[in-house]
């Protein structure tokens, strides 16, 4: 579990008021010292974020915020990286001093909240049973109590396991026990050194935890191991690689990509594919926005810098501008842009990735992942996507 990618874990913010005790809790939950804690106001600045283990749980990020109520242009700033980081937040702990409940703040979002009360020995026996009446999904603490802080990690597990029962296989539903993959991964100057990208890994996983049967080669191996196997129930490529593929492999034999399957697991695909479409409307200058979920160095074959743009001039005949964000950036002004282009997201987790859809289709603004683009441009956007629509399971 300690290798768990962040992308992975759920995300757990502490938001409350300055001095709320945040950063107590943070650590508590850390079981190490990761935040400053002090009764000075405005201790903590920019968020903290740890990945942790949650028993019984499992694999989390906890993430420390800057308090509500500081009023001056810092605490601006302040409350504008706490607003960005909530967009990742799977879960809320709200906190609340329970001797200074007027001061506190209300969260208002969609994502669940826990009110937790802390400093509740400072607080009279009569306030606190009104708190617990008005509160009964509340978690009420007191200094050095074993025991509430063992209910905090029991109600924070429950309803991180109401989530899981959300969360989407990339294989697991679309094809039956047994299957086989033939997975094609390309390598070269893109590619890491010693070892596969995360999207590669990941389905590999998920087929091992489905009972399936990967078997993994390089575009220039794909007749050679179709020849060896003697069944493929379906056949996964990187996308820089779908015109090989395409050519390659059977028509009888379902194709698609590796982001393709990420695209449908932590986003909306039907989003996506209809965003697909609205590449050939773009014009000259239109304006681009590239979404990257991590930062690298980019080369001849990078493809999101190089290759979507170089297929888009090809295939629609337009130069567009581009801009690029990487990692959980998300620029204010998207609104201002004509199309956004989206890598899989695997370094991202599945909360942010719905927050950046939601935003874009409530602004009319079309989205499509590389992916997906890539298909579409190679002219196989229809193969590449009927196993989604035909799964076989």
């Amino acid at each position: 579990m300690e290798q768990t990618p962040i992308s992975m874990r759920k995300h757990i913010a502490i938001i409350g008021k300055t001095n709320a005790g945040k950063s107590t809790i943070f650590n508590l939950l850390l079981g190490q010292d990761a935040s400053i804690v002090s009764d000075v106001e405005g201790t903590t600045t920019d968020p903290v974020v740890k990945a942790a283990e949650l028993i019984p749980f499992g694999p989390v990020a906890l993430i420390d915020t800057a308090g509500f109520g500081d009023k001056t242009e810092l605490g601006r700033q302040r409350m504008q990286k706490t607003q960005q980081i909530l967009r990742r937040a799977d879960l809320i702990l709200n906190v609340i001093d329970a001797g200074d409940v007027t001061a506190a703040e209300e969260y208002k979002g969609s994502v669940p909240v826990i009110p937790v009360y802390t400093k509740c020995e400072n607080v009279s026996a009569n306030l606190l049973k009104k708190y617990k009446e008005e509160n009964p999904n509340a978690v009420f603490l007191q200094k050095d109590s074993a025991e509430a802080l063992d209910s905090l990690r029991k109600t924070i597990t429950e309803r991180l396991k109401e989530q899981e029962k959300e969360d989407n296989t990339l294989i697991g539903d679309l094809l039956p026990v047994g299957s086989r993959l033939l997975l094609i991964v390309p390598i070269d100057s893109a590619a890491p050194k010693g070892r596969l990208i995360l999207p590669q890994v990941q389905l590999i996983r998920d087929c091992l935890d489905h009972h399936m049967k990967a078997y993994i080669v390089r575009e220039t191996e794909i007749e050679e191991a179709l020849q060896e196997l003697r069944k493929i129930d379906l056949a996964v490529t990187d996308s820089q690689a779908f015109a090989i593929a395409n050519k390659s492999i059977p028509p009888e034999i379902p194709l698609t990509s590796f982001s393709m399957l990420l695209a449908r697991q932590k986003g909306n695909f039907e989003q996506y594919l209809a965003g697909a479409v609205q590449i050939a409307k773009l014009k000259n200058n239109s304006r681009v926005l590239v979404l990257e979920g991590c930062t690298h160095n980019t080369t001849h074959e990078d493809i999101g810098r190089v290759k979507i743009p170089a297929l888009i001039q090809k295939k629609v005949g337009v130069k567009c501008e581009y801009t690029y964000c990487a990692g959980y950036q998300f620029p204010d002004n998207f609104k201002d842009f004509d199309l956004v282009l989206s890598c899989g997201m695997c370094m991202v987790n599945r909360r942010e990735v719905s927050t950046r859809l939601e935003k874009l289709r409530d602004a009319g603004i079309p989205v499509v992942n590389y992916g997906i683009a890539l298909a579409y441009l190679n002219g196989i956007l229809e193969r590449a996507s009927y196993i989604f629509t035909h799964p076989k399971k």
